[in-house]
């Protein structure tokens, strides 16, 4: 085909997008057209990443790793060719697998678009197809870590009224020459519209002045909150917030209950309007995944995972497969994208019967198509609807040997799988792809300096938990002892009500299942007793968080698990007793983020280590309003390096310089 002269180069395959549009909606009621954009490598930084060793040849079976020579020498009897079989769990990492899982990585929802489209209504506000489009197309071309999509007509969410003009900061990630969001896949099928959510969403981002993804890294401008409060039907992502709707006024929508009897559902705009005002309080780079009726989003981690388990901020993933990191992969696919994977679950741990809690969500689903009648009961209509039937839940689930308990494995009993697929191929492959992750490498003009930083970190105290080649002594620290912000330590208590012991099947078991598929027992010793019970704040009612690892920090701020403490370049200035503050308005989440401006990693690593900014970052925290309603200040891991405690000015900006420094490979260890 040839283009007009006259037509801009970026509207091309803008153009040739809108033709397959509509291609698909005149053919399209028979197939599904998906896209999912996957960047080249050259448009990343990982060719010129020192990666971690890629492990091809070792074994992962649940969890336990066998290095290749080990491997090799099990592998010539028929005993080690049996402990290394996937009838006993094995999984072999190769290059095949790998690629798998950066292909998963960036294009798998396990078909999540149903539920954020057609119930949730993602596409349905001011975000839609046609505001996010025009706003892509509004960037000729160019990157952009942050979209801005406009509103054009003045709306009220949350209580909250956003006038028309204004500017949404979504914080999503625009690679040079993409047509839709980095980790966001579109698909049209028959003939409707959805858009689901992979990995990349939050995991990968744009360097601010180069351009290039960075595989891997947070995206920390990523407004999550924002986004879910701007769809129609928010209200069915209620348990991912402090919203009990079960407590709110009754509406005039009827269903029939767990009882067989009529009753009402809470009204549904009430619903809306607290979940929504709850969503606007989660700051840019936060999501709640513990989906117990607490406001506790956390900072979304980096995926460089590499020995540096268990995962989850307070170490919650921490069997299975690598080491949990399998775990924690599902759990996005469940839990955190599709809330009617909770149904069977939600009276033990939330205190809501499953047809109440399955109305709350479909009664006002953006399809009508997906919308509960008049006096139908919930359970049955989701089975008219449900696009995975014989499974719970709307994505590709299948239930692990238990269900409907779940386990320190699969929390809620479900592990995401597609069908065709051998038993958590998917997960497992994204396992092995994220273990091969590292953050840009960090120019070094000071080895001297690096070096002193490094003597620091060992003098201060810091290698006694930030210990080993990847930072982290894999252990979980109780909340009442490390200090920081308490209420996601304890948040996923309730779980192990429902948990039984951790089972899966064997890796070469196909889905759909088989009548009657053999099940294995998971090894519960891969991580000390007590982390694993401070994860879920068992035996000690305050719960923990993990001790992470150090990799990555100069692409990691802000910084701790609620992502509290930050700061701006132009927040701090060097002063004659070392550094102060020169703009308290640029200080913490609520002077960074909260206003569009990223933090800077240096200087947020200051205010961690001094003990005079961070009290002034606290305080601008504990000012903002939304931020106390999310729990979020800064607080806690009270371990100095500063003038009050022994150490010159100079010495604090070494062991910053030490600590940016630290990429996959670096110059200087301790």
């Amino acid at each position: 085909m040839n283009w007009p002269k006259s037509l801009p180069n970026f509207l091309v395959p803008t153009l040739l997008l809108s033709l397959v549009v509509l291609l698909a909606a005149f053919f399209g009621f028979q197939l599904e057209i998906a896209f999912a954009p996957r960047p080249q490598l050259a448009q990343t930084y990982t060719p010129i990443t020192q990666s971690p060793p890629s492990d091809v040849g070792t074994y992962d079976v649940l969890g336990r790793v066998i290095v290749p020579e080990t491997a090799a020498e099990w592998l010539q009897t028929e005993e080690g060719q049996q402990k290394l079989s996937p009838e006993n769990g094995a999984v072999e990492i190769t290059e095949d697998l790998i690629a798998l899982g950066r292909k998963a990585f960036y294009a798998e929802t396990f078909k999540d678009q149903v539920f954020q489209t057609d119930v949730v209504g993602a596409l349905d506000g001011p975000i839609n197809p046609i505001s996010l489009t025009k706003a892509i197309i509004s960037l000729k071309g160019q990157f952009t870590h942050n979209l801005q999509i406009p509103i054009d007509q003045d709306i009220t969410i949350g209580g909250k009224t956003f006038q028309s003009g204004t500017l949404l900061n979504t914080g999503l990630d625009i690679p040079a020459g993409f047509l839709t969001p980095l980790g966001m896949r579109t698909s049209i099928e028959k003939g409707k519209l959805r858009v689901g959510i992979t990995c990349a969403l939050c995991h990968s981002t744009i360097d601010h002045q180069t351009g290039r993804v960075i595989e891997g890294a947070p995206n920390n401008d990523l407004d999550t909150g924002l986004i879910l409060a701007m769809a129609s039907n928010s209200a069915a992502m209620f348990r991912q917030t402090g919203v009990n709707p079960t407590q709110l006024p009754l509406g005039d929508h009827t269903y029939l209950n767990d009882q067989g009897e009529t009753a009402k559902l809470p009204d549904p705009q009430t619903v809306e309007t607290a979940v929504d005002a709850e969503l606007l309080t989660w700051p840019p780079g936060n999501f709640d995944s513990s989906g117990s009726l607490v406001n506790n989003p956390a900072q979304i981690p980096s995926s460089y995972t590499r020995d540096a388990w268990p995962y989850g901020w307070s170490g919650h993933s921490a069997i299975g497969w690598f080491h949990g990191l399998t775990t924690l992969n599902s759990n996005v696919h469940a839990t955190n994208s599709d809330a009617t994977t909770g149904a069977d679950s939600s009276e033990p741990l939330l205190g809501i019967d499953k047809e109440t809690y399955l109305g709350i969500i479909f009664q006002n689903s953006a399809n009508p198509a997906y919308r509960l009648p008049e006096g139908a009961k919930p359970s049955e209509f989701f089975q008219q609807i449900d696009p995975t039937p014989g499974e719970p839940g709307m994505n590709e689930t299948i239930r692990m040997p238990d269900y409907p308990k779940g386990s320190p494995f699969m929390l809620d009993g479900l592990m995401a799988n597609s069908p065709g697929m051998p038993v958590a191929k998917q997960l497992n492959a994204m396992s092995a792809y994220q273990n091969t992750l590292a953050p840009p490498p960090v120019p070094t003009t000071d080895l001297d300096s690096l070096q002193r930083g490094a003597a620091i970190f060992n003098n201060a105290g810091c290698i006694e938990c930030h210990s080993g080649r990847y930072f982290t002594n894999h252990e979980v620290i109780a909340a009442d002892e490390i200090g920081t912000q308490p209420s996601r330590a304890k948040t996923l208590a309730a779980f192990p009500k429902v948990f039984a012991p951790p089972k899966t099947y064997p890796s070469n078991v196909s889905v759909p299942l088989p009548a009657n598929p053999p099940v294995l027992e998971i090894p519960t010793d891969l991580t000390p007793k007590r982390s694993q019970e401070l994860a879920f704040a068992m035996n000690n009612p305050a719960g923990g968080y993990k001790v992470p690892s150090l990799i990555g920090l100069s692409v990691t701020a802000p910084y701790l698990h609620d992502g509290g403490v930050a700061a701006s370049v132009e927040a701090l200035q060097r002063n004659e007793k070392g550094f102060g503050v020169a703009d308290s308005e640029q200080l913490g989440m609520a002077g960074t983020l909260l206003k569009g401006i990223v933090p800077d990693a240096g200087a947020s690593l200051r205010v961690l280590l001094d003990q005079q900014l961070r009290e002034v970052a606290i305080a601008a925290n504990q000012k903002n309003p939304d931020l106390q309603k999310a729990n979020v200040d800064g607080s806690g891991h009270n371990y100095w390096v500063d003038p009050q405690s022994g150490y010159t000015p100079q010495q604090q900006t070494d062991l910053i310089q030490f600590l940016l420094s630290l990429d996959d490979n670096p110059e200087v260890l301790p």
